[in-house]
């Protein structure tokens, strides 16, 4: 009876309004469900990043020790250059001019032998004075010695030194396990040269051969020829 006085659009809601309610699901994000990585996942990752790590540490420690002994070894040899341009100055430059000894006179110019003490002596000229400022001529005595596995050179200020006058040393080379020197006096008759271990003359060799035993570098042997010198 209720239904037949009731208007037709109103019945049709109530009837909507009975249907139970239904949950709208979220559709899944790319038709598959998403999943983070595993604690065995992560633990290999740290595994190989760690690898990685040492195995550059390595690398660059490596490069950075190459690079000390590198520079290392530029620097000796820098010294052995400095050192030999040192002898070859000096010897060059000799002159023939005697020194006294303790006061006592003295003939001899040039001085070599195979000691401790003084390897080879001489005077040198070139030592430079600007202006002759300096209360000193430009003439040196210099020598040379092995000591301590040190190549030593020692000079003084005045070619004539008094009694009990100490030389300035300075340190060439370190490591040095020889030191000889040879000295050409001259040419042989029959054209060879003639080399000689000991030297003590009035006149200045033709040529000075100097060989050095150096623990880096072995045995390393130079000839320098003596300012006007012929061979």
């Amino acid at each position: 009876m209720l239904h037949a006085l009731m208007p037709h659009s109103l019945i049709q809601r109530n009837r909507c309004d009975t249907t139970p309610n239904k949950v709208n699901k979220l559709p899944k994000l790319g038709g598959r469900q998403q999943h983070g990585f595993t604690l065995l996942e992560i633990l290999i990752a740290m595994a190989i990043f760690t690898l990685i790590g040492l195995a550059s540490t390595g690398l660059l420690m490596a490069a950075i020790d190459s690079n000390d002994l590198s520079a290392t070894r530029l620097d000796k040899l820098q010294q052995l250059q400095r050192a030999m341009l040192t002898i070859e100055r000096d010897i060059q430059q000799a002159v023939e001019r005697p020194v006294r000894i303790n006061g006592e006179v003295n003939e001899i110019t040039f001085y070599g032998e195979d000691e401790e003490d003084v390897g080879v002596a001489l005077v040198r000229n070139g030592w430079s004075n600007p202006q002759m400022r300096l209360p000193r001529s430009t003439l040196q005595l210099v020598s040379y010695r092995l000591q301590d596995q040190q190549l030593q050179r020692l000079s003084t200020n005045y070619v004539d030194n008094v009694s009990g006058t100490e030389p300035k040393v300075r340190i060439l080379l370190d490591n040095i396990e020889r030191f000889d020197v040879e000295f050409l006096e001259g040419i042989a008759g029959n054209g060879d040269l003639d080399w000689a271990e000991t030297y003590k003359g009035t006149v200045l060799p033709k040529a000075v051969s100097v060989t050095l035993v150096s623990v880096e570098f072995g045995e390393i042997t130079r000839v320098f020829t003596l300012s006007g010198a012929q061979i």
